[in-house]
Formats: C-alpha cells, structure tokens, sequence
C-alpha cells in the first residue's frame, strides 16, 4: 500500500507510530511530527492536516490509539468468569502495558497534560480511557454509578501509570502489586456510593463536564449512547 492509497487514520497510525520514537529527543510537537512525516514519506502539510493543533493532536490521537487497541486486545471472554477486580485489573495492565517501548513518551505526555492550559484534554483523555474500559468489560450501568466507577477507575488507572514509570522491579511486578492494592477501591464502589454522591455534581453537570470534544480533523466517538 502506498502513502497514498492509505486513509486518514492510516496516515495517523503510521505517523503516531514514528513521532513516539522521536519524542525523547524532540518532544511532543512541531519537530517530532516532522521528522516523523519525511520518514514514512508523508508530505508536511499532510503531516500537519492530520494532526492540526500540533502536540495535543498528537497526544490525544496516541491515546485515543491504545484505548482502541486495549479494546481489541482485552479476551473478554476468558475474562466472564473473574470478579470484577481482576477483570478491571486486566484492563488497566493490557493498557500500561501498551506503553512499555516507550515509556519516556509517556512521561512527557503527562507533563504536558499536567499543564493548567492543558487541563480540559488531559480530562478527556483520561476520561476515553476509564469509559473505554468500563464498556469493554461489559459495564451498563447509567444512573450514578456511571460516574462513581469512572471516578474510581480514573484514580487506579492514572497512579497506576504514574507508579509503573518508577518501577524498576522485574517485570513490574511492585507495580501490578500496586495496582491489586488500589483496586480494593473499585471492589468497594457500592459502600462509596454515598459518600460520592454527596460531593460530585449531578449527573447533568458531569455530562457536560466530561463530553467529549474531539481535537479537529478527527472523530473518536463510538457513537454507542
């Protein structure tokens, strides 16, 4: 298939998948996404259609990317006979795992997102992730307890993350450790209920908070509710 045979998210994929091995040296922007557009022979303004708003293009469709992939990748089926701890305790690992080759692109994504400015697009993010993993794994749920169990599951799966950058156990094995700690929190959520509905917003306001406003020039939406 030639460059210009491929689709738009072909383009991207082939560009995302490039651009993270130049993050390291370059950052997550301009120069990246140059580099990575000469390599898999993409014209510049090509490279920059694709990826309009520059490093929040870039980042946002990265992990947009890996929770689509960690969709496709989850054994739903081997997973129906565990408890709901280790079916999300599955998901969460698929997902980090995903970043294992480059995990200094990682850390330079949460820098960025950790920016005040960058605040709305770390929250969606974040927020595809946790929902990604909820309705992979068979979550119907849509009164409060929609928004408690993503709550919960944005709070295991982002110290998660952050834990697994630092771990220099074999195999990550402090970090999954970890992640069985945390998910303790998840198993709990009907005793949490309360206390949660007492200081989130009602659910009106969380939608609006969390809707999902795809960077231009590309869609994520299912399109499923």
């Amino acid at each position: 298939m030639t460059r210009r045979d491929m689709t738009a998210d072909e383009t991207r994929d082939a560009l995302v998948e490039v651009v993270l091995d130049h993050v390291p040296f370059d950052g997550w922007g301009e120069k990246a996404l140059l580099a990575a557009a000469e390599e898999c022979a993409v014209t510049v303004d090509a490279a920059r259609r694709a990826f309009p708003d520059g490093a929040a293009s870039l980042i946002e469709y990265h992990s947009a990317r890996a929770d689509r992939r960690m969709e496709a990748g989850l054994d739903t089926e081997a997973l129906k006979g565990l408890d709901p701890g280790r079916r999300i305790a599955a998901a969460v690992r698929l997902r980090v795992e995903q970043e294992t080759p480059h995990p200094e692109a990682v850390r330079a994504a949460l820098a960025y997102l950790a920016l005040p400015l960058n605040a709305p697009l770390s929250l969606r993010c974040l927020y595809r992730t946790v929902d990604t993993m909820w309705f992979a794994l068979g979550d119907k749920s849509m009164d409060l307890n929609f928004y408690s169990k993503r709550a919960l599951l944005a709070g295991v799966y982002g110290s998660t993350l952050l834990y697994w950058l630092d771990d220099g156990s074999e195999d990550h094995e402090e970090c999954w450790a970890f992640l069985d700690r945390r998910l303790e929190d998840v198993t709990r959520v009907g005793r949490l209920q309360g206390r949660l509905r007492s200081v989130l917003p009602s659910p009106e306001i969380m939608a609006r908070l969390i809707k999902r406003r795809p960077v231009r020039a590309f869609k994520f939406e299912r399109g499923r509710r």
